[in-house]
């Protein structure tokens, strides 16, 4: 059975308002059975996804919470990450074109590549850490990763808002997460019991080969992933997958989804100030206060906070029946909100305490026996929580604007690549020294300040049900006797 098929004449927006008044029925299909049947559901095409991410950028994050990448030095670390955003945010821009054209699996698997590398320049740094352009290795690992990683993530990001219909996007985007921070909470687990005993600040080769075993075993998972073509969802409808014979019009495409939905603009700065809190978190606080074992600890409480938080929100708030979808958007706008201020209201006042060139009253660096440190284990907790909760909110306004496939890969390459934008300034600020106090208050106005403009953007967008014209993305360049769009009313 075929979906269906509208030719129709006239300017794209023509074309565009004509599908949007349109009224379909949803078309639906058979689900397999068998084995065939549980590989090709769409839990266990997500919980594959989760693992490829476990495995790579989750071994990336383990390596980044623990401080300079567990070097004593952060100032490489803070160059090399700088590096890394700046380079996906440009090429992660537009890799929904490019996810569009090849495929999210190959997307996917493509990927994968870059972080072996990236954390095989760690190890090299460590085992000859006084020879000549080792820094340089490390910066430009990260900018190979930074391309490979604008693959991994657009192509994340359409499969996984398009598996799910629309009453499953929070839970979806909750169990990815859980999986994905995973990697991060084992890898910190691991750090943590070999290090238990050291009250030193430095890593042993170990760790790195570890971290670099576990990458090489996510590029054979990401090849484990389905066909997105043959996936059909949980209530029969299939994905669609837009079939175009030329770049010109996947190219247009990137301008096109901005045309027809420039909402998506007003998300912009949220996506910006997702992660510009880490460098704060996990350089200024963490490395900072924190000996090496505390270190590991803070971060494996920090990721098992960040599963329980995308899960409590994606499921409970994001996805909680008895609301209104816009109802729901409001609520977890909120949540974030006050999260915001108590995260940060609370990290103002440590950051009172010490500087970038005066670590008091702290004579030594934390560590897990010392009497203050079970109040300061607990912000950490309340980082994980925050991360996770902005991060499933972000990704589920995403997928409440459409279910296409094609147009939330160009929305989930705008969300990556605008988010590692950010990461990419505020590593740089530290990197060039700027004082804790000042990073710390960036990141607390630009998360404010972004809520507020998303505001609007749930007010005028999100709606109760995604509408048919939501679901397709005319493509430019194409001519308008020949637009075939197949419709899938979710």
């Amino acid at each position: 059975m075929s979906t269906t098929v509208a030719e129709e004449k006239g300017t794209p927006s023509s074309i565009q308002n004509s599908l949007s008044q349109r009224k379909e029925t949803p078309i639906t299909f058979e689900r397999p059975k068998g084995w065939r049947g549980i590989y090709y559901h769409p839990v266990t095409q997500l919980m594959v996804l989760g693992f490829v991410c476990f495995l790579c950028p989750g071994m990336l994050n383990a390596l980044t919470g623990l401080g300079g990448g567990g070097q004593v030095n952060a100032t490489t670390s803070a160059n090399s990450t700088c590096v890394l955003n700046s380079t996906y945010a440009v090429f992660g821009f537009f890799f929904g074109t490019v996810n569009n054209m090849i495929g999210a699996k190959r997307t996917l698997v493509l990927g994968t590549l870059g972080y072996v590398l990236y954390i095989g320049s760690f190890l090299a740094t460590k085992i000859h850490p006084g020879v000549s352009g080792a820094g340089d290795f490390v910066v430009f690992s990260s900018a190979i990763l930074g391309v490979t990683a604008a693959f991994l993530w657009t192509a994340q990001g359409s499969l996984m808002l398009s598996y799910a219909t629309e009453a499953q996007k929070g839970i979806y985007i909750g169990i990815f997460l859980a999986i994905y921070n995973l990697g991060a909470v084992v890898g910190s687990a691991v750090f943590f019991g070999q290090n238990f005993h050291l009250t030193d600040n430095s890593v042993g080769n170990g760790v790195y080969i570890g971290f670099m075993i576990l990458t090489i075993m996510g590029i054979g998972v990401s090849m484990l992933m389905g066909d997105p073509e043959k996936m059909i969802r949980t209530d029969g409808t299939k994905v669609f997958i837009a079939r175009r014979s030329s770049w010109k019009s996947k190219i247009c495409g990137t301008w096109v989804a901005i045309v027809t939905d420039p909402l998506i603009l007003l998300l912009f700065p949220m996506f910006f100030a997702s992660n510009w809190f880490y460098t704060w978190q996990f350089n200024d606080y963490n490395f900072a206060l924190f000996n090496l074992r505390a270190q590991a600890l803070n971060n494996l409480v920090s990721g098992l906070s960040q599963i329980f938080g995308s899960v409590l929100i994606g499921g409970l708030v994001l996805d909680q029946k008895r609301l209104r979808r816009r109802t729901r958007a409001f609520t977890g706008w909120f949540v974030l909100l006050a999260m915001t201020f108590i995260v940060h209201i609370w990290s103002y006042f440590y950051q009172r305490t010490y500087t970038r060139w005066a670590i008091l009253p702290y004579s030594r660096k934390i560590d897990i026996y010392d009497s203050e440190y079970p109040a300061h284990i607990w912000l950490m907790i309340f980082y994980g929580l925050l991360d996770a909760m902005w991060q499933t909110t972000a990704m589920w306004l995403i997928g409440a604007m459409s279910n296409d496939i094609n147009k939330l890969a160009i929305f989930s390459g705008f969300y990556h690549s605008i988010q590692t934008a950010g990461t990419a300034g505020a590593w740089r600020m530290d990197a060039i020294g700027m004082p804790y106090m000042t990073i710390l208050l960036s990141a607390w106005g630009l998360l404010v300040g972004s809520l507020v403009l998303a505001f609007p953007m749930i007010y005028l967008r999100v709606k109760d049900h995604t509408a048919v014209g939501d679901e397709t993305l005319i493509q430019l360049g194409e001519p308008a006797s020949k637009v075939e769009t197949e419709v899938e009313a979710i």
